[in-house]
């Protein structure tokens, strides 16, 4: 969709990056070496143009039900949309590049993992809470009636075209995702010479992980903030101020109760890159506590 192909994009720059967090450390450009080139493959040969084919196949649903034809999309519009489908993903790279240059690899995942949950929730929640609604509604599987607030396929949508396009698009995406995200971060696992090398096992492990976080973790994290958004909306009945209370709530409870280091979303995203210079900086001080308290006795 229109409004939230631009995150995605950002979402899949970011994953890049942060599966080749410990390649990206030693690369002294940004922009001129192999992974960023994977990238701009991936971006340019397949997310960007499945968004153009949608938008043409499919203009009332890919516009969330905004644009009832292609003739009230202006040319400046999808031109802008290709773009930003490309620019949007450069940018979450860069962002993971930079992260990456200074080891921080925790933070380097949350930008992909952040990207991610943001990408659902405008899916979810929309800009007037009916988001699921609008992504839930195929017009052609209701003879191109306009959608209405409360309209919506249910679980009909998933047997219909778009969603039919969508999974074929998408298996022309799992291949290049494998490549480029899982493949890579098993390999700057085994680079890491502070841990054992994976084993097999350990792969199939990465991969349910990442698609798991991708499509089902991160989405259910955005549903969540989505009924807080809508619950302080219906309480406050002021759209505004009930986006907004509920968007800082959300927030400030998923930073203190999720994201903080130690807290449950850092400890599972220590799969995905081991260990980074904080951490390193813990286990120093813990062993140099304990030498200190040995040479004590």
């Amino acid at each position: 969709m229109v409004q939230v192909d631009v995150i995605w994009s950002y979402a899949f720059g970011a994953s890049f990056a942060a599966a080749s967090a410990r390649q990206l450390s030693e690369e002294p450009k940004a922009f001129n070496n192999r992974h960023f080139i994977r990238l701009l493959v991936y971006l340019s040969c397949y997310f960007g143009p499945s968004g153009l084919f949608l938008l043409w196949a499919f203009p009332r649903w890919e516009t969330m039900q905004v644009a009832t034809s292609l003739d009230q999309i202006p040319p400046w519009l999808v031109t802008l949309f290709g773009v930003t489908n490309v620019t949007q993903g450069i940018i979450g790279y860069w962002v993971g590049y930079r992260l990456a240059r200074q080891k921080e690899y925790y933070k380097a995942n949350l930008n992909w993992f952040l990207a991610w949950i943001v990408f659902w929730f405008v899916l979810a929640c929309g800009w007037d809470t009916t988001g699921w609604q609008r992504f839930l509604y195929d017009p052609m599987m209701n003879h191109y009636e306009p959608w209405e607030p409360g309209r919506h396929n249910g679980m009909w949508f998933f047997f219909g075209p778009v969603f039919t396009s969508l999974v074929v698009m998408g298996a022309f995406f799992a291949p290049a995702l494998q490549n480029g995200v899982v493949d890579q971060c098993y390999k700057s696992l085994r680079l890491d010479s502070d841990s054992r090398s994976p084993t097999g096992l350990e792969y199939l492990s990465l991969t349910g992980a990442t698609y798991g976080s991708m499509f089902f973790g991160t989405l259910i994290l955005a549903v969540i903030s989505s009924f807080i958004v809508r619950g302080c909306v219906a309480a406050l009945g002021n759209m505004l101020f009930g986006y907004v209370a509920g968007l800082l709530i959300s927030v400030v409870l998923g930073y203190f109760l999720l994201v903080r280091r130690g807290m449950p979303l850092h400890r599972f995203m220590r799969r995905f890159y081991d260990s980074d210079k904080h951490d390193l900086v813990a286990i120093g001080s813990t062993t140099s506590n304990s030498t200190t308290s040995n040479s004590t006795y």
